[in-house]
This record gives C-alpha cells, structure tokens and sequence, in this order.
C-alpha cells in the first residue's frame, strides 16, 4: 500500500485528493493547519481504515514516522481574499513550507508534487498560457505575495530535482471550482453563487469582459493524479481550455440558481489578469488527459451543494 501526504489536506482541493488517493489504494495522512482549510472536508474520512489527520504548520519542521511514497505539497492560502489577509503566512507556506516539505522528500525518498498556479504567468501577454511562458507578474503589488510564493516554490522544487536527485512534478492549476469551496472564498463562483442564493446583486468587477477558464475540480484530481504517476518533471498545466467572460459566466451562474438578483459592477482589483486560458497541448500528449465534465453540469453540481451551504 503506498504511503502518501498531502498538505494542506483539509482544504478545497486537498480533501479531493485525500478521497482520490484513498480510493487508489493509498494510505493517506492529511496535514493541515486548518488557517484556511475545514475539518468538515474531510468529516467523512475519519474511521477509514487508510486515513490519518495531523493538524500541523508545514512551515515547522516537520517529522513524519515511517516511510512516505509521496509528498503533495497542497498546503496554502488560494484565493484573493486569503492571501491579501495573510500576506506573511502565504509566503512562508510558499517558501518555507516548501523548503520543509521538499527535505521531507529528500528523507525518505519519496516522490513530490507541488501545488503550482496559473497565477505564475501573472497578467499574462501570451494567449493562451503554455509552460515555457515566463510571465508578467508584479512582485510589489498586492497579489505578489501569491504569485511570487509559487514561483519560489517551483524554482525550489526544481533545485532540490536537480541537486538532490528528488523525483518532483510541479502542476500549475487554472481556476477550479466545485464541492468544498467555501462561501465567502472570495473567488468568482461561490461568490457569484452565494450572492444569486440569497438574491442579492451579484458583483462583476471592471467591466465584465475578463477572461477565464474553469476547471470542475473531478477533472483537475484526475489531472493532478496523472501526472503524479508520471515520469515528467517540469511544468504541466492542468485545467479547462473553454474561455469565457466573467460577465458570461455570472449570466450562467444567475441562470442555474434561478432568482432576481441583478448584476452589478464594481472596481476591478489592482493587478487583476485581464486572460486565463492554459494551452493543455502537453496534458493531453504526456497525461491523455483532459476535461470531461461540461460546465453546466459542473456548475448545477456545485449550486447544489452551495444551496445546502449558503445561509
């Protein structure tokens, strides 16, 4: 039975994976500091047989009894609204947490991923965003604590692969949503979601016609676990081609909850990507992967459980 773990396991993707790994046949430990992430996650994995929670910083030394198989390095604030609130502690998991993470992996001869972003090809000026892109990023703006962690963390990886001979795989995640977002993520779907639930005006910020494109979260695990087993070291996008407006994307978002909420705008926020589309070209050539849930569907699935959620 392999032995896998996953930081920052009690949040929105890392309770995904936690299942997902469980489900292949792993014995999982879930490591979270629960700053952003919820036990309520990972609620329903207590009492399996091949799931253990530790509630721990990553940033800390960290000491794992026995052998380890894989590392997934997951642990760290991932929306606006978190890291703009916890500057100092998303670029201490970003580099430190890291940095522990990684000698970790060197310990016990285990292979790591790391949680990369879309985020590292910043405001980008090449479209759509395809791994050898460097990107535009501010390193003083507000979203710099978030961007410039990951990039760190990617370099890190990459060093400790080449220095130390540690088996990596770095996954740059574009805009995922599903079941286990939180309410007030701050992110476009659960808010626009929340706000269409209680009807309330839902909020576009700028005028609308940004770009994004949103992957249902099933389709990155099966991304990320792909490439986990996989032979490739450097940078993989994964994430869902099909673009669209953010103006659109409320407008579908208003027409699955149903309601009278009106849609409003307000100022975009400093250093906000104008695009975001991965060029997945090399997901679909290395991996075979590629999206499989349709954004309807993925959308009417998370508006059910955002109905059970939103008060």
């Amino acid at each position: 039975m392999p032995r896998t773990l996953i930081t920052g396991g009690a949040g929105f993707l890392g309770s995904h994976l936690c299942e997902r790994l469980l489900k292949e046949g792993h014995e999982v430990l879930c490591m979270d500091n629960l700053i952003t992430g919820d036990l309520a996650n990972i609620d329903h994995l207590f009492g399996h047989p091949g799931f253990k929670f530790i509630k721990y910083d990553v940033t800390e030394f960290v000491y794992v009894e026995g052998g380890l198989d894989y590392i997934l390095h997951f642990a760290s604030p991932a929306s606006p609204i978190d890291y703009l609130k916890l500057p100092i502690q998303t670029l201490k998991v970003g580099s430190l947490g890291t940095h522990k993470a990684l000698g970790l992996a060197k310990a016990k001869n285990a292979r790591f991923l790391i949680a990369s972003t879309s985020e590292v090809y910043g405001d980008p000026e090449i479209h759509p965003q395809v791994e050898s892109y460097w990107g535009n990023v501010n390193p003083v703006g507000p979203r710099g604590v978030y961007d410039e962690a990951k990039r760190f963390a990617e370099a890190m990886t990459m060093a400790y692969h080449r220095f130390h001979g540690v088996e990596t795989r770095i996954v740059r995640i574009f805009n995922t949503y599903g079941e286990r977002m939180r309410v007030n993520d701050g992110r476009a779907i659960p808010a626009f979601m929340s706000q269409a639930i209680r009807g309330e005006d839902i909020t576009v910020f700028g005028d609308g016609m940004q770009t994004r494109s949103v992957c249902y979260v099933s389709d990155l695990v099966d991304g990320i676990y792909r490439l986990l087993m996989s032979d490739y070291s450097d940078p993989v996008n994964i994430g869902n081609p099909d673009e669209l407006t953010m103006l659109d994307l409320a407008k579908e978002v208003l027409e699955i909850i149903g309601g009278s909420s009106r849609i409003v705008h307000k100022d975009l926020p400093e250093d906000d990507p104008k695009v975001r589309q991965p060029d997945i070209t090399l997901a679909r050539s290395l991996l075979g992967w590629e999206p499989q849930v349709s954004r309807r569907e993925g959308l009417a699935r998370t508006a059910a459980y955002f109905r059970e959620k939103v008060r």
